[in-house]
């Protein structure tokens, strides 16, 4: 089956940079649709910055100019470069990952939204936290 992994959270202080990674093991298809979400104590799960497998991006209005979301070449890897990093982005992010969802999940992102429903393949988190 396919299984996803983050890595790269950490601390820092306001102001700061940071970058999460996602690797796909197993793979079982030669195209993905994936998203980065977050969730603080208290509060629901939120979409943060997907991409689609042509490459277009969607980001949540609160990172925009901030975040970045991209693969790489082999495109068995998810970033998520993060900088000017402030204490409300303090969270666990999540990576996740489609298949055959994609389409209804492009449907969605030309709204400007990023919904967690439509992904099927979930890492376990890694903690980012943000200090003033």
């Amino acid at each position: 089956r396919v299984q996803l992994r983050e890595s790269g959270g950490g601390s820092v202080q306001a102001g700061g940079s940071l970058r999460l990674s996602c690797e796909i093991f197993e793979s079982i298809y030669d195209t993905y649709c994936m998203a980065w979400f977050r969730q603080a104590p208290g509060k629901k799960r939120e979409g943060v910055a997907a991409i689609e497998s042509d490459g277009r991006t969607t980001y949540v209005e609160t990172v925009k100019g901030r975040f970045t979301i991209y693969q790489n070449g082999a495109e068995n890897t998810l970033y998520l470069q993060m900088s000017s990093l402030q204490p409300e982005d303090t969270a666990m992010y999540y990576c996740a990952a489609e298949h055959w969802g994609c389409s209804a999940i492009s449907d969605i992102q030309r709204l400007g939204r990023i919904t967690s429903g439509d992904y099927g393949y979930w890492g376990q988190g890694t903690q980012v936290t943000v200090s003033s």
